[in-house]
């Protein structure tokens, strides 16, 4: 995949141990093309740990927060793993449901070692109620996901049956001879698909996209639609300190299920409240606040940016903060940009939502 990024000219960067490619054409139109059109992103940096066998299912319940009970196979679930001592997020994941007793747990880029040593674990290991296995296979696999609005009208050129993965739903599909996990997830707040495939056949898979007619998009455009879509990457919004509850993402903990990884450290701080929260953050100018900078009410720091960027869609800057718990939707707020206060208004996100360039 390498030689084809590159002989699109594609502005290259090491993210997570991976030369991966940043940008093609530019980030706003790489953008612009996946929130009007469709594009393609290589996302093999992405980490595919395959869990296999009859302990398959505990194993995955007791070390994840949500709850598989409320899928099937067929389906996939975004879960966290917390660190069992202060339930901060080690990681967000997506599980890919393929058969009974058959997963693919896919992690952030530079956690996958972690992940597999936590499944590994003899504690998490007592939990599994038989046989299992969880094998590192990124090295040998691709991952390719065609995202926007037209992704699977343009997809069904190429493969009907990869266009017909509905949202959140995973399927094994032939393409060209060669088996693909294909399962209607993404990052960018659009409509579309992501394409596991043995790493041989990901070049051709690519060349049929792009003559398909998207367009290739790097991780500069991913980053900005998954903020503009309010969507939380490991290391700002998750990650060291940060649990889900401070991350508005109590959602993805299911208390009912049973015992599970760092959910006592969890649920202490549920019953005292979390003592800050993530809050989206407008602003009507374009200059983007940045990770770090403070956020003040009043003259007081009530919390800091996480991640900030020029939402291409909005025409003004962006940012999602972890703010202290009494900030509201609509209160008034300011940033402190290098020495300069400047107003924002607190917003619930996400900021665009898919099929609508309104805020």
């Amino acid at each position: 995949m390498d030689a084809q990024h590159r002989a699109l000219g594609a502005r290259m960067a090491e993210f997570g141990g991976w030369e991966m490619p940043i940008s093609y054409s530019g980030v706003l139109e790489e953008h612009r093309a996946c929130r009007e059109d469709a594009v393609v992103f290589d996302v093999s940096h992405l980490g595919s740990v395959q869990v296999e066998g009859p302990g398959a299912i505990g194993l995955l319940q007791w070390a994840f927060t949500n709850d598989l009970g409320r899928i099937a196979p067929g389906r996939a679930q975004y879960t966290h793993l917390l660190d069992p001592i202060d339930a901060h997020v080690l990681d967000d994941i997506i599980v890919w449901w393929l058969a009974t007793d058959s997963f693919l747990v896919m992690p952030n880029a530079s956690n996958t070692t972690g992940i597999v040593e936590a499944l590994g674990a003899p504690d998490a290991l007592a939990h599994a109620n038989g046989a299992v296995t969880s094998v590192d296979i990124t090295a040998s696999r691709a991952v390719l996901a065609v995202q926007g609005p037209r992704a699977r009208e343009r997809l069904a050129t190429i493969s009907k049956a990869m266009a017909e993965v509905n949202r959140f739903n995973v399927k094994r599909v032939n393409w060209n001879g060669v088996e693909c996990v294909v399962a209607g997830t993404g990052y960018t707040g659009e409509d579309g698909v992501e394409v596991h495939l043995p790493i041989e056949q990901a070049s051709a898979l690519w060349i049929a996209l792009l003559d398909a007619g998207m367009t290739p998009a790097g991780l500069g455009a991913r980053d900005t639609l998954r903020l503009e879509a309010g969507l939380p990457l490991h290391g700002h919004e998750l990650g060291e300190g940060i649990t889900p509850l401070q991350a508005s993402l109590g959602w993805v903990v299911r208390w009912d299920k049973g015992d599970f990884r760092g959910k006592d450290a969890l649920a202490d701080e549920r019953d005292l409240g979390p003592k800050r929260r993530l809050c989206g953050l407008t602003f009507e100018g374009r200059r983007p606040p940045r990770e770090g900078y403070p956020v003040l009410r009043n003259g007081e720091i009530i919390g800091a940016i996480t991640s900030g960027n020029f939402s291409p869609t909005l025409g003004h800057a962006i940012a999602l903060a972890l703010l202290i718990p009494d900030v509201e939707e609509g209160m008034e707020v300011s940033v402190d940009v290098r020495g300069d206060l400047v107003s924002a208004v607190a917003v619930k996100p996400p900021f665009v939502r898919r099929g609508t360039l309104k805020n």
